[in-house]
């Protein structure tokens, strides 16, 4: 039995007509869920019926158990009342009917009638487990929402109540469906909630439990979750699209009865008892077709679609064959997804052909239970039956959409904050799918308009986080390209890449794979600031002649107030803690000595430094720190006014959480840094001559303002091997304009030999290096 919307009694006889399952033309396009139900106060259900309802699909429920359930919850919320002035213990009772829609067990019922007192009213956890036992005492608190939770957003607060849901779900499906059908009836009650709340409840809605029903397969339910939330958040397009559905029903009224009794006559011909049914679409769903095709009403040609129903999988291909050679195939529309199902469990074959009138027909063809799990999902799995184990036990052998959803859960450990894991979660409920295969003939579901990348951290983590490049149907192809269904994928890898770039994160479609990448940039950052504050650490100790090991270290983790060797040498290296802490920390008896860097004498100023002819040699110091360019395994930068290239005498700077700032030793921002000298650091160039790399200079140029001149300048760079990573102009006088230049080059020898080459052209007047 499908669920469908409760309603007062004396509409019950016509509500119960209106079903998708019918045969009339005239009703089998209307859903029960799309007809607007008018405001009234039914009759709330009394224990005696909720014991019936139970007992209609489950014989041996346990009467005793619903009818206690029944008036603990009514005394627990006493005299409370909704926004709409009802009992607020009409709720819960609603909330419990449209489960036993579903067929759901009696823990199940007991806890939707349960599911706000821990909340809302003075029961407690312990006192639903002495009652009613540990089971449902689980149930409830999985469904109680965070309370008192100091949190920066609406966004955090929203995360972390979805976070403890699925965490609660993780141990028990059932906590998911209570929380769909409360959802589902505080939807149904919307009208009665404050205007300034109605639109956040309906966008959570439309964001997150309308996926995530569909995403169990639970299509009815996210259809009517969708309507009321478009209903709600834009009255005027949801009219208009039901204006133009029901003027459109109308007017193929006698089309869709033919339509009906042409594919039921076929088939019965070819020996197939079948039940055929026409149904339209929701308007959400036409409305989102809509926007994002960029069509107009008109120009849709599935709004109406029909489902074939057999008995078994075989019948199902003999009738797909019988439609195929009865009337002619759209090219492009055939979908298989009993031999490969949807994540969340759908199967049914898709096809469109060309019908009676000219019109284009969209088939599903099914069997019974296939049709039974494409409108309940999770919830068409018999849960009150015995010897079938626990719900989730029961759903881990037999449901992929739970599988998934496991899957999203795991995620939770991956995300640094809530409002990431909110994003993630998004992600991942929102997409359609499109099915690829690795060369090995591996089945790989993903999202619509995901990419290699996606698809690389699909197989495996480490294969997406070593990607260099990839073949889609055996040709190259850039690692950002988007698949489409049916493409097979080969993935390059490359040892040599231990870490994905962090552009990548901008790239990724799914929230896996961003959540991969992100960790990784951040294991690679962290990676490289711990093996600065090593290099750091290591290089006081040897100047100050005492033993360093990491044995000794570890012992001294508690008065730094760090967990781990690599958390003290990552602080190091941020600039958080300084090296002689851990020396401290390590040889309580150490006095630090400051040294001059450049001077005999420490208390010299920096600008007498920076006249001494020769200053020591930082290349000959063995505790100097090596650089090897914005690539290596350090976090380095340069100077960001002039840079600084192989052969200029440098040092190093550290900065708080940016690592070290390489500058020129003539640089004149260095006097900045005159009174830290603990931010000092000897460096030295570790250029491999073997593996070319480009380095950063500026130049000023004094340009002739005459037609040309800036491509002469240009032309002397690029055939001089040089690339122009920026250039900004500014007009000193009428007969001249000074460009700033900022260069790529190899050296300091390469840099001088550009110099040498503009200055010998006559369109310039002035050349020289900027020392930033």
């Amino acid at each position: 039995m499908a669920y469908r919307r409760r309603n007062p009694p004396q509409m019950q006889a016509a509500t119960d007509s209106v079903v998708v399952a019918t045969k009339s033309a005239a009703t089998a396009v209307v859903p029960a869920a799309a007809k607007p139900v008018k405001p009234g106060r039914p009759r709330m259900m009394r224990q005696y019926d909720l014991v019936e309802r139970v007992r209609s699909y489950n014989p041996d429920t346990n009467e005793d158990l619903l009818n206690r359930a029944y008036v603990y919850a009514m005394k627990a919320h006493g005299a409370q009342t909704r926004a709409s002035g009802d009992p607020y213990f009409s709720h819960p009772l609603e909330v419990a009917a449209i489960l036993t829609d579903l067929k759901l067990d009696d823990a199940t019922i007991v806890a939707a009638l349960l599911h706000d007192t821990i909340e809302d009213t003075e029961a407690t956890r312990a006192e639903i487990d002495h009652v009613f036992g540990h089971e449902i005492g689980a149930l409830v608190e999985g469904l109680t929402k965070l309370k008192r939770l100091e949190l920066v957003s609406r966004e955090a607060k929203q995360a972390e109540n979805l976070r403890k849901l699925l965490l609660a779900i993780a141990d028990d499906v059932r906590v998911l469906l209570i929380k769909l059908a409360d959802r589902l009836h505080n939807m149904r009650t919307l009208e009665f909630v404050p205007p300034t709340a109605r639109r956040r409840i309906a966008e959570e809605t439309l964001d997150i439990y309308a996926p995530l029903a569909g995403r169990m397969g639970m299509q009815e339910m996210r259809e009517e979750l969708e309507d009321l939330s478009f209903r709600m958040l834009d009255p005027e397009a949801h009219a208009v699209v039901m204006q133009r559905l029901d003027s459109l029903a109308e007017r193929n009224r006698n089309l869709i009865s033919e339509i009906e009794s042409q594919l039921s006559k076929n088939l019965e011909d070819n020996g197939m008892a079948a039940h055929v049914y026409g149904r339209r679409k929701q308007p959400f769903s036409i409305w989102t077709k809509m926007e994002r095709k960029s069509v107009g009403f008109e120009q849709l040609s599935d709004i109406f679609g029909f489902r074939v129903v057999l008995d078994d999988v075989e019948a199902c291909y003999r009738a797909l064959g019988v439609v195929h050679t009865t009337w002619p195939v759209v090219p492009g529309r055939f979908k298989d997804y009993i031999s490969t199902p949807k994540q969340n469990d759908y199967r049914s074959i898709h096809t469109t052909v060309i019908g009676p009138g000219n019109q284009r027909v969209e088939l599903q063809i099914r069997t019974r239970e296939m049709d039974q799990i494409a409108e309940l999902g999770i919830a068409a799995h018999a849960f009150y039956k015995d010897g079938v184990g626990s719900p989730t036990e029961l759903l881990k052998r037999e449901s992929n959409a739970f599988a998934w959803l496991r899957h999203t859960i795991g995620i939770l450990s991956e995300s640094a904050n809530p409002e990431e894991f909110l994003e993630h979660t998004k992600l991942e409920l929102f997409h359609d799918q499109v099915f690829c295969f690795t060369p090995k003939g591996k089945l790989i579901a993903l999202p619509r308009q995901a990419n290699v990348i996606d698809f690389a951290y699909a197989v495996h983590t480490d294969v997406g986080n070593s990607a260099v490049g990839c073949k889609i149907n055996g040709k190259f192809a850039p690692l950002s390209s988007e698949l489409q269904n049916g493409d097979e994928v080969e993935v390059l890898t490359s040892q040599a890449q231990s870490a994905p770039p962090s552009a990548w994160e901008s790239l990724a479609v799914t929230g896996k794979a961003r959540a991969a990448i992100r960790r990784a940039t951040r294991t690679a950052v962290r990676d490289q600031y711990a093996g600065l504050g090593r290099r750091i650490v290591e290089r006081l100790f040897t100047r100050a002649k005492i033993e360093y090991a990491d044995d000794k270290l570890k012992g001294a983790l508690p008065r730094l107030a760090r967990a781990s060797i690599d958390d003290v040498m990552a602080a190091v290296g941020r600039g958080e803690m300084k090296a002689s802490n851990v020396a401290r920390a390590m040889y309580p008896d150490y006095k630090e000595e400051r040294v001059a860097r450049y001077g005999a004498n420490a208390k010299k100023s920096l600008a007498v430094k920076l006249k001494l002819k020769s200053p020591p040699d930082p290349a000959r110091s063995p505790s100097a720190i090596p650089v090897r360019g914005i690539n290596s395994d350090l976090p380095v930068k340069f100077a960001p006014n002039g840079g600084a290239v192989p052969g200029d005498r440098i040092v190093g700077i550290v900065s708080p959480g940016e690592g070290i700032t390489i500058y020129p030793i003539q640089s004149p921002a260095l006097k900045d840094f005159e009174e830290e000298p603990e931010r000092w650091l000897d460096v030295r160039w570790d250029v491999d001559d073997s593996v070319p790399q480009r380095f950063p200079a500026r130049i000023l140029v004094d340009n002739v303002n005459e037609p040309g001149s800036l491509a002469q300048v240009a032309t002397v760079i690029a055939e001089h091997d040089g690339n122009i990573d920026n250039i900004s102009m500014s007009r000193r006088s009428q007969d001249f304009t000074e460009l700033t230049i900022d260069l790529e080059v190899y050296d300091l020898k390469h840099l001088s030999a550009i110099i040498a080459q503009l200055r010998a052209k006559a369109v310039v007047a002035r050349v020289e290096r900027v020392n930033g």
